[in-house]
């Protein structure tokens, strides 16, 4: 799943749109953005064991995804 986007729908029905980019010597970037909101979740992983699948990143924002 190198270099990919996706929207995802939560359960309270705000969207997110995820991406994830594969890195040199196994990194990845990720990143989550709530549709309407200016606020832009990003993390450099260094050993995040690519490839890594949607639900992997998904998760990885879970917590902060919860907030309101």
């Amino acid at each position: 799943m190198p270099d990919q986007e996706w929207v995802k729908t939560l359960e309270d029905g705000r969207k997110v749109k995820f991406i994830y980019q594969e890195l040199p010597k196994d990194g990845a970037f990720i990143t989550a953005q709530i549709a309407g909101n200016e606020v832009v979740y990003s993390v450099v992983l260094t050993k995040a064991r690519n490839p890594l699948s949607q639900e992997d990143v998904d998760s990885y924002f879970k917590s902060e995804l919860l907030k309101r």
